[in-house]
């Protein structure tokens, strides 16, 4: 049975590989580092600007979040074990977490600021979960809405395939296309 489906947001462009922990984006003078709890009011800036920016494209609302308490913001940056986020000279601009699966890591929350995108951030940040996954053996896929074309191109440019709408996909539910990535 497939979970509530999780979406990722549109981004015009993706590129660029990082491998280290701390990745500098070049002029623009971008890091991206690994977060946990303790970095809860980063994660809620991020992860509410991300909701407001592309209010359909998420599993949650911008509604859903933006009362929550520090518990909450902090439950779910350990309940989702891996989450990196972009760091700018004026704050959070990118952010892509991992979340284990049955059948491997679900890329998730993957979201990058106007400003910023076709720049290659949001490359930089998949790639950190890709790598994750892959350091632990596991394989990527993430789940993405069928009408977002644009964004299925973007995950497709990075090396995810499309595998389609999964069978017995809830008739009820926006459709939503699987994708895997291609090392796996």
């Amino acid at each position: 049975m497939w979970r509530t489906p999780r979406t990722a947001a549109l981004w015009t462009e993706i590129g660029g590989t990082s491998a280290s922990p701390v990745a500098s984006l070049g002029d623009v003078g971008v890091e991206i580092v690994r977060i946990g709890p303790d970095d809860w009011r980063e994660f809620r800036e991020v992860r509410l600007a991300s909701l407001s920016d592309a209010p359909g494209a998420f599993g949650a609302t911008h509604a859903d979040w933006v009362d929550a308490s520090e518990e909450r913001w902090r439950q779910r940056l350990t309940e989702v074990p891996f989450t990196v986020v972009a760091r700018s000279a004026t704050g959070p601009v990118g952010v892509a977490s991992g979340v284990d699966a049955d059948d491997g890591v679900e890329l998730i929350s993957v979201w990058v600021a106007p400003a910023h995108r076709g720049s290659g951030l949001a490359g930089r940040l998949i790639d950190r979960v890709v790598g994750w996954a892959r350091d632990r053996e596991r394989p990527t896929f993430l789940m993405v809405r069928d009408d977002n074309a644009a964004a299925i191109r973007s995950y497709a440019r990075v090396g995810f395939v499309d595998l389609g709408v999964p069978d017995g996909w809830p008739d009820d539910a926006p459709l939503e296309r699987r994708m895997r990535h291609r090392r796996d």
